[in-house]
Formats: structure tokens, C-alpha cells, sequence
């Protein structure tokens, strides 16, 4: 259940927070399952998913 309400709170950052700082949270936080860290790809706009790939690569 805390894993659940932890990532609520990692999906409010996320979806308050502007392109960098989604970038950094979608590359520094750890421990989300796959699902979790699909739904957060969901809520990255689209045009920047370049930027996204070069993070993480």
C-alpha cells in the first residue's frame, strides 16, 4: 500500500513539473514496476520523447 501512495505522490511531481524535471524523475526514481513507469511515459508530451531517449541512454 505505501509503494502505492509513494507513487501517487511521484505522479503529482511528475505531472506538475516541466519537461527537465520530468525527465529527471523518469531517470532517477527507482523501484517502480513496468506498469508504473509506462503510466508516467503516458503523461510525457510526445515531442520530447527525443530529449527522454538521450537521458537515458
Amino acid at each position: 500500500m505505501e509503494n502505492n501512495q509513494n507513487f501517487e505522490e511521484i505522479k503529482e511531481r511528475f505531472s506538475a513539473a516541466d519537461i527537465d524535471g520530468k525527465i529527471e524523475i523518469y531517470t532517477t526514481v527507482r523501484g517502480l514496476t513496468v506498469d508504473q513507469y509506462k503510466e508516467l511515459l503516458r503523461m510525457f508530451p510526445i515531442k520530447y520523447l527525443d530529449r527522454l531517449e538521450k537521458a537515458m541512454g
